[in-house]
């Protein structure tokens, strides 16, 4: 029996280095995916997916980890991202569906659902740090996977970025939480805005911080959200901004997905 030659990464290909030895062994349309906001106690988790071009056409200028870019460059890398992948999807899910379904579960199941969407099918599939099952392609995930292949990085800003308009915009619509600067993760600021506030609709009930500010942190994780508080009753849903979801190359934009499985976890800073 003969064994398959060894895939060999250069390392002279850097942050495209994976990809391109993918390639070389005919994964053409290899995909990247990656979530934005985890550890952040208020607003959406937000999943991406992209594959980039073979060649040149799909190196992006400035392209690294999104959390090593200023909101400048993640805006200038975001629009290349859009203009030369030749696909891209973005899921958005709210803050209920994390506090119902689970953290963990609830971030594979929106990077399952953004790779899925994808107008192109992937060859095979990367992401950051955790696996993804229930995929039909071959997939590897990568230690630190945004900061050593193109495609999870790409993928990486394009959540970021998302989900930084939507904090921002979160910001006019619940003013006094400080959105729009520390993007619901847990600073300083945010510990004492939630104290003198008490929680909103948009934060995560499941998280210990915002449990107990609220008075519920002797009740299971997905029970402490307030019935009417994003609960059984309905409540206003946050609309994506414009172009943040959708599929490159002129093809109609898909409405964000609203993803999850019955699990609960505690929240931590990412």
């Amino acid at each position: 029996m003969l064994t398959p030659p060894r895939t060999i990464v250069r390392r002279e290909g850097g942050l495209y280095a994976l990809e391109r030895a993918l390639q070389r062994r005919g994964f053409r349309h290899v995909a990247g995916a990656d979530e934005a906001g985890r550890g952040a106690c208020a607003g959406p988790l937000v999943a991406a997916a992209a594959i980039l071009p073979e060649g040149r056409r799909g190196e992006v200028a400035e392209l690294v980890d999104s959390k090593l870019l200023t909101p400048a460059a993640r805006e200038r890398v975001y629009q290349a991202v859009c203009e030369r992948a030749l696909a891209y999807a973005v899921v958005v899910v709210p803050a209920v569906e994390v506090d119902a379904r689970g953290l963990h579960v609830s971030n594979l199941a929106a990077m399952r659902r953004a790779l899925a969407s994808l107008a192109t099918r992937p060859e095979y599939v990367l992401t950051d740090g955790f696996g993804v099952d229930g995929l039909d392609v071959p997939g590897l995930a990568v230690w630190k996977g945004d900061q050593v292949a193109a495609c999870v990085a790409a993928a990486s800003v394009l959540a970021k970025v998302t989900r930084d308009r939507l904090m921002v915009e979160l910001d006019g619509r619940f003013p006094g939480y400080g959105f729009a600067e520390h993007k619901g993760y847990i600073t300083a600021d945010h510990t004492s805005a939630l104290r003198e506030h008490g929680p909103c609709p948009e934060h995560r009930f499941s998280y210990a911080n915002v449990a107990a500010v609220s008075g519920r942190e002797g009740r299971p994780p997905r029970a402490r959200r307030p019935v009417g508080i994003g609960g059984r009753e309905p409540i206003q849903r946050v609309e994506p901004v414009g172009g943040t979801v959708g599929v490159a190359l002129g093809e109609q934009a898909r409405p964000p997905a609203l993803v999850g499985e019955d699990v609960g976890m505690e929240g931590g800073v990412r």
